[in-house]
């Protein structure tokens, strides 16, 4: 049987309420990517290799540039891991219609696959936790997560909600 999580303190801003904040979102968030990790760790591959493929799986054709604010990384480990994917074949560059030097990023047929398969080691795992929580709890845990991004990132991260599922017809 499973322990009941006990409800939030009224003096949930104490240090002891934030500090079990912390280290529920730190040890929820290791076992949620023990799956991923371990079908990355097969292909030689990092957590920098799955946010490169994720988000650029739900955005087909971002920019360079939009990836690297996305990321908030270097250009040179960007750079690292874009050839990398480039390379075994799972991403391809073109350059932007309107402007020559952007470079728009889409997975390939082979980058959507894994994406997927990383998607589903993972969706199991938290579809379990959304359904014992239940529709309310996992409203707040959004609540909460958005809080966390700093207040001028908000308005990008709410225009990408709109963003169609990368599955169906890729685009």
């Amino acid at each position: 049987m499973t322990a009941q999580t006990p409800a939030a303190s009224a003096l949930f801003l104490r240090e002891t309420e934030i500090r079990r904040g912390m280290e529920l979102l730190y040890f929820g968030y290791s076992h949620l990517t023990r799956a991923v990790d371990r079908s990355l760790g097969e292909r030689s591959m990092g957590r920098a290799h799955h946010r490169a493929l994720y988000f650029v799986g739900r955005h087909p054709d971002v920019t360079v540039s939009e990836l690297l604010a996305i990321l908030g990384v270097t250009k040179q480990s960007l750079g690292r891991v874009l050839t990398e994917l480039g390379e075994r074949g799972l991403i391809e560059t073109r350059t932007g219609d309107r402007d020559r030097r952007q470079r728009l990023l889409r997975l390939t047929e082979a980058g959507y696959k894994l994406d997927g398969d990383l998607f589903e080691a993972a969706r199991a795992i938290l579809a379990g936790a959304y359904a014992s929580a239940g529709q309310q709890a996992v409203t707040g845990f959004w609540a909460v997560l958005e809080g966390l991004i700093p207040p001028q990132e908000r308005a990008r991260i709410h225009s990408w909600r709109e963003a169609p599922p990368p599955t169906g017809e890729r685009p």
